[in-house]
């Protein structure tokens, strides 16, 4: 007999599809302006706070500590693929080409980002001291690298953000994920060091102590063996791929399947090791590419695939992050003295504080990537906090649940971190969403013109396709898009640069007309970065 099975693994799979395939009926009109704001809102509604369909603590009977582990998995995943894709699609040694731009992003900007995030927590959030606020800090130090890519690739920064600075953006949040640890793992080190009650006072041996554990399985364990480990595993990955190749042993979905399997490969190697997932698969995406031949390759195979698994991986991950937000724990000035009013002056302190002061100091010592103050304030604004910081915030209740004892100054870290973190995830997750719409609008508004270097000829794959706002018609089979963010060594031709809007004018005119006109009329002069043959448009 047929029966009726609400089970909660059809519920979970009946909204997912179900919001798959509305959202990307009209991707185009949402998407590509709201980005993955839908899917944290859709998990809000239909979350156990609104209509309850979906609620994380029925998925799980067996009680919270393992909800958290699940969490923790969830972003992992979904942040250890995203990282494989961010580190092959950066140009050919990228880390060594900008050696000294990421340095300044990594170490002096982190640092002040840090502890200026601190200074913001220690004068907002009651009962927490110094070294708990450093904590609070080090989990939304780093920049998601979810929504990172998405404003460093996403229509926007196609039309209005130039390459090197989009680039720089793509690259830091990939790299500074792992490079949190050290922040994080300085002050839970200090935390467990400690011999005082309230875990505020710190003797020189506990001290001495603590910085030995944080400089052997910190720096050298987690960061270092991680670089070593995602390199060599990135190296191995990347002349495997070449010998396949070379014999055709490899078809086209396994070769475009490659970076995903890469990242959960090592997501379980790392954690059966203990050491960072996320600097290893930022590190091994980039080793991969290192040669600029696997994104070549990946263009002439016409890769969607990675994009659909990671698009499909960030929209349940954000509708999970909408559902396990504890909202009633935002309010409890009795318990943790933590108050609404409290974490939206936090928010407000660490979207202006964080990261905007530490770029306008240190943007003149990386001018390759950034130009002006301007392009450091872009920068500084757009470093969002969203499953980067989920993930270290279930890394660190980790820690700390498994100790034997936890002293008052630890209770109230923990009390305090879970409702902090959360809320500074979503107010950055809500502020960014609505910023790109507004900068849109203002930027129409004055007529900023849009960004005409690099323009290069793509073939349309479909008549259905819409134009990208960073391209321009050519005819049915073509587009002339201008600062594509991924620029492989392919074998093909870029067409001049454009630096005036006459320019780009006159390019969409002349590319207007049917096919055999626009090859008699509009011929440019070509940079080759292939082959030397000729192209004509």
């Amino acid at each position: 007999m047929p029966t009726i099975d609400v089970s909660q693994l059809n519920i979970i799979a009946t909204i997912l599809g179900t919001f798959t395939i509305v959202y990307g009926l009209i991707a185009v009109k949402i998407k590509n302006t709201w980005y993955l704001v839908p899917a944290v809102v859709v998990g809000i509604v239909l979350g156990p706070i609104s209509a309850k369909l979906l609620d994380a603590e029925r998925w799980i009977d067996v009680g919270s500590p393992v909800k958290d582990d699940v969490t923790l998995g969830v972003m992992r995943v979904m942040i250890a693929i995203q990282l494989v894709i961010a580190g092959y699609q950066l140009p050919g040694r990228y880390l060594q080409l900008r050696a000294k731009e990421m340095a300044v992003c990594l170490f002096p900007v982190m640092t002040l980002m840090w502890l200026a995030t601190a200074g913001c927590v220690l004068l907002m959030i009651p009962k927490l001291t110094f070294i708990s606020a450093l904590i609070v800090a080090a989990c939304v130090t780093s920049t998601d690298p979810v929504l990172s890519q998405a404003v460093a690739k996403g229509p926007f920064a196609d039309k209005y953000i130039a390459r090197p600075l989009r680039e720089i953006i793509s690259a830091e949040a990939g790299a500074n994920d792992g490079f949190a640890s050290p922040f994080l793992m300085l002050g839970v080190s200090l935390t467990l060091q400690s011999s005082s009650d309230h875990g505020s006072a710190l003797t020189s041996e506990d001290a001495g102590l603590a910085l030995k554990y944080w400089l052997v399985e910190a720096l050298l364990y987690i960061v270092l063996v991680a670089i070593i480990y995602g390199t060599f595993i990135g190296f191995c990955a990347r002349k495997a791929v070449e010998y396949s190749l070379a014999r055709r042993w490899i078809d086209t979905e396994s070769y475009l399947l490659f970076p995903t399997a890469l990242g959960l490969f090592i997501v379980g190697t790392c954690g059966v090791i203990g050491t960072s997932d996320l600097l290893a698969c930022f590190a091994a995406g980039c080793v991969l590419n290192w040669d600029d031949q696997f994104l070549a390759e990946t263009k002439r195979r016409h890769d969607e695939v990675n994009s659909c698994i990671d698009v499909l991986l960030n929209y349940g991950g954000f509708m999970y992050i909408g559902i396990t937000i504890p909202w009633e724990l935002f309010h409890q000035p009795d318990i943790t003295g933590i108050t609404l009013a409290k974490l939206i002056g936090l928010g407000f302190l660490v979207l202006i504080l964080r990261r905007v002061p530490a770029l306008l100091v240190c943007y003149r010592m990386m001018p390759a990537a950034v130009k002006n103050w301007k392009e450091a304030i872009f920068m500084g604004y757009f470093g969002p906090i969203g499953v980067g910081a989920i993930y270290y915030l279930e890394h660190t209740r980790h820690l700390f649940l498994a100790e034997d004892y936890l002293n008052s100054g630890e209770k109230d870290l923990l009390a305090a971190l879970t409702p902090v973190v959360y809320f500074l995830a979503l107010f950055s997750i809500a502020v960014h969403g609505v910023s790109i719409p507004a900068l849109n609008a203002i930027f129409a508004l004055y007529g900023v013109q849009p960004v005409t270097y690099d323009a290069e000829e793509i073939r349309r794959r479909s008549i259905y396709i819409p134009t990208p706002t960073n391209a321009v018609r050519a005819d049915e089979d073509m587009f002339i898009a201008f600062n594509r963010f991924s620029r492989p060594n392919y074998g093909t031709k870029i067409l001049a640069q454009f630096h005036q809007d006459s320019d780009l004018r006159r390019v969409g005119t002349l590319l207007d007309p049917p096919r055999h006109k626009v090859r008699r009329h509009a011929t440019f002069e070509l940079d080759h970065i292939g082959p030397k043959n000729e192209t004509h448009i």
